[in-house]
């Protein structure tokens, strides 16, 4: 059987080190191109998008040989002895979770690069170690999302924050790019840090007889009988370093300031696939290594969650600065996701598995668009109020905008609407006080989506935007990003069984390694009852429409 999930990680380091050697040497510029510099720095580009297209292709493959079927089971599997000392081992395979968030994870590449092709203010050398970096960043991203040994997952969870740290600190555009670089790699390694005792906690509970060369594949595991202090420590290890990934409440505050102080292409990158890494490892290490922890755990859990979207929805509506807008929309969007999870029902989870992937192409979405329009601004202001009566003089420019807002709103008929709902519906089953509080928070996204937009789009041209009134529309490469998303955003809008597939089976072999079972419906839920039934007719009706 091919490799697909070696080929996916392998391929992009590859097309990397093709990206940092073209322009290597010196010379003219190379024929057709235009810049300055070194022979070829120019072409970098067209490597770094044409070896992000071969990926995808290798993609397509992948998903090909993935049988939806059996999404709960892992596949696309290898194992090979790594370091059999110590019971490591490279042992790659995905469920169906896994493998939406590895095709996130190589989907928004190409467009995070065709997005960047006029960014570093020219300096060519400089953008191809951009492009270069962000394409080891996938490799490190699609192991990290495949990786079934512990200690495997480990080091990638660590090795992601080399390249993520440069992305930020060495070519971010914010003043305070550094002090942002530096706060999240301190926040990132302490949470590393955490989960290493943890990791070798989890060894030492092994019984010596049963230590060997693949000790810490996740499926050997999951059934150890671990004492309820050690199980409940351990999984507190875990989860710390999970939720300051997430990012989650009181953990987050690394992420305004990254997204603030990065490239719109670079916050893409690690808010939308990075992040999902610890949402990703409370669903797949968490839950099964840990099933009497979790239980323990989940009532606090789900208040912070709770917190979480009502905080980050709250302070997004008072935000200035709108690439650290959107950052504040992400600590609410992830309090949902962990919300789902943690409330133990199939269909929360399978919501909550649904939301990481319309999570990571809506918000995508908004980042990348949101810098076309700061692109257009003489001094790259990233302020709103800067703005004004673009949806005049550049529509489409205002209208992909516009439709990335209202996904991130949950709007009916766009890919997060579904996701959201099945969250809402497993929380009302589970914990019907959790679910009602959250619920001010649609109508909380609505107002920093559509205020945003009222003022950035709305209204006249500032002069100090444009001093003749006149701002160019999309070009051609930006129409084609910002196209690309806002089909993703339609087609999983109106036709979530093409996600929910993968997702269905995972989210009930989770809750069954839990130890749970979804809730017996009760007397008085008959209101919420029928309005699930009303909402499951009406998805339904439109995939049948569709």
């Amino acid at each position: 059987m091919f490799p697909w999930l070696t080929a996916l990680i392998a391929w992009p380091l590859l097309a990397a080190l093709a990206t940092v050697l073209t322009g290597a040497g010196t010379g003219r510029p190379a024929a057709g191109l235009t810049g300055s510099g070194r022979f070829g720095a120019p072409a970098a580009r067209i490597v770094a998008l044409v070896g992000s297209l071969v990926e995808v292709g290798l993609l397509v493959g992948a998903f090909l040989a993935f049988d939806t079927s059996r999404a709960a089971e892992h596949q696309l599997t290898e194992t090979h002895e790594w370091i059999p000392g110590l019971g490591a081992s490279y042992a790659v395979g995905v469920d169906g979770v896994g493998m939406l968030l590895v095709g996130l994870s190589v989907g928004l590449v190409p467009l995070v690069i065709l997005a960047a092709w006029k960014e570093q203010a020219g300096d060519f050398p400089r953008l191809r170690s951009y492009m270069a970096t962000v394409l080891v960043l996938e490799a490190f991203t699609v192991a990290v999302f495949a990786a079934r040994d512990v200690f495997l997952f480990y080091v990638l969870f660590e090795a992601m924050l080399i390249p993520a740290y440069f992305l930020i600190g060495g070519f971010g555009q914010g003043a305070q790019r550094r002090y942002a670089a530096v706060k999240f790699l301190l926040y990132s390694l302490a949470g590393g840090l955490i989960m290493l005792v943890a990791v070798i906690s989890l060894y030492l509970q092994v019984p010596a007889a049963d230590r060997g060369p693949q000790t810490f594949l996740t499926a050997n595991l999951v059934n150890l009988d671990l004492d309820n202090t050690a199980g409940r420590l351990m999984f507190c290890a875990f989860f710390l370093a999970f939720a300051i990934k997430a990012p989650m409440v009181p953990v987050h505050s690394w992420l305004p300031d990254a997204s603030e102080n990065a490239t719109p292409g670079t916050s893409t990158l690690l808010i939308c696939v990075l992040d999902k890494v610890g949402t990703f490892g409370m669903l797949t290490l968490c839950l099964p290594l840990f099933p009497e922890a979790a239980r323990w755990a989940a009532p606090v859990i789900v208040v912070l969650a709770v917190v979480s979207i009502l905080y980050g929805a709250i302070l997004a509506i008072g935000q200035t600065d709108l690439l650290r807008l959107i950052g504040y929309t992400s600590v609410s969007h992830f309090g949902f996701i962990i919300l789902g999870i943690f409330t133990f029902t199939s269909t929360g989870t399978a919501g909550s598995s649904l939301m990481m992937l319309n999570h990571g192409i809506s918000t995508g979405a908004l980042f990348l668009v949101a810098g076309f329009a700061i692109s257009r601004h003489p001094t790259r202001s990233q302020r709103i109020a800067d703005y004004g009566g673009l949806r005049t003089v550049a529509p489409i420019l205002g209208g992909s905008f516009l439709v990335a807002g209202l996904s991130a709103a949950a709007l009916p008929g766009l890919a997060t609407f579904v996701s959201e709902i099945l969250v809402f519906l497993g929380s009302f089953t589970a914990n019907h006080a959790a679910a009602v509080i959250a619920v001010p928070a649609v109508v909380l996204a609505s107002l920093y989506v559509l205020l945003t937009y009222q003022r950035m789009f709305t209204g006249t041209v500032p002069a100090g935007l444009a001093p003749d009134g006149k701002v160019p529309d999309l070009d051609a490469r930006e129409r084609t990003v910002a196209g690309v998303f806002v089909a993703a955003l339609l087609v999983l809008g109106f036709i979530p069984s093409l996600g929910l597939r993968f997702v269905d089976a995972p989210a009930s072999t989770t809750i069954e390694q839990v130890g749970v079972s979804d809730p017996s419906p009760v007397l008085g839920t008959s209101a919420a009852l029928r309005t699930e039934n009303v909402i499951t007719e009406s998805v339904t009706t439109v995939e049948v429409a569709a």
